[in-house]
């Protein structure tokens, strides 16, 4: 369980929380803390579930939180059960014992401690988020200028993906809108929405209202929105973690293996809840 603490940085951001492992000293459990920082939603997915917890759910905000509270503690239990399952495969050994010092105490010296979160830890952390983002900024506004059919080539490769996405309880418009959010989390709904409106730029409804009728006209049920939100809890990490990740882990396959596995629990999951609630008739 040692891994705990740096999993749950992951809450502000899941790069931020793989750079928190350094404070192990296992190699194996760092490791495993490192592999499974992905499971606990960082900030950028909590505007997501909210919006769509608040227009398909729960008016009321108490039980909206209550709800996003169940969200968090399936992927927190996911988690661990991931670090069991890795801890019995391609990350065997004996669990090692946790000593904590307590060091001196001396007075914190401002200048340093700025510095070195400013240059070591923000920048660090942007400085990878930029490189990715902005190519993958473009790459979005390009595919949404290709024309292919009666409209883009995103509306075109969204109606490919959406036979594989009806299984897990979603459409191909979310799906794509996913992958195209690799650079960031945030932008899963917008890009989603600019696919529906078929439009070449990432745009803005204004109000929740607007959001649910444009989602129940293309489709969306209760279900959809489950799925969609279970998937934004459990699916591959942002570029700047998986970049992170590689830095950290220091060998390619663990950085696959850190985007497989919660993409893996995130999918078998949604299968389980949409093919369940089709054989029970409730979609």
């Amino acid at each position: 369980m040692r891994c705990r603490p740096t999993t749950c940085m992951g809450f502000g951001c899941n790069a931020a929380g793989v750079i928190g492992c350094r404070i192990i000293s296992s190699p194996r459990e760092r490791l495993i803390a490192i592999l499974t920082n992905a499971f606990i939603p960082c900030n950028g997915r909590f505007p997501g579930l909210i919006l769509l917890i608040s227009i398909f759910f729960c008016q009321n905000s108490f039980a909206g939180a209550l709800f996003l509270t169940g969200l968090l503690l399936l992927g927190f239990g996911m988690s661990l059960l991931a670090s069991r399952l890795l801890s019995g495969t391609a990350l065997k050994g004996e669990p090692s014992a946790f000593t904590l010092e307590l060091p001196p105490y001396r007075r914190p010296k401002v200048g340093q401690v700025l510095v070195r979160s400013l240059f070591d830890r923000t920048l660090f952390v942007l400085g990878r988020a930029v490189a990715v983002a902005a190519p993958a900024g473009f790459i979005i506004w390009f595919l949404a200028h290709i024309p292919a059919g009666e409209g883009n080539f995103l509306t075109a490769a969204a109606e490919a993906l959406t036979p594989f996405a009806r299984f897990f309880g979603m459409d191909g418009v979310i799906f794509l809108a996913f992958i195209l959010a690799f650079p960031a989390n945030e932008i899963v709904l917008p890009i989603a929405v600019m696919i529906y409106l078929a439009e070449g730029a990432l745009v803005s409804l204004g109000d929740a209202g607007a959001m649910h009728a444009l989602l129940t006209q293309n489709g969306w049920t209760g279900l959809t929105a489950l799925c969609t939100m279970v998937f934004s809890v459990m699916h591959w990490p942002c570029s700047t973690t998986l970049l992170t990740i590689q830095k950290e882990a220091g060998r390619g396959k663990w950085t696959l293996l850190a985007a497989l596995l919660p993409t893996a629990f995130g999918l078998l999951t949604c299968a389980v809840l949409a093919q369940g609630a089709r054989l029970l008739g409730l979609a």
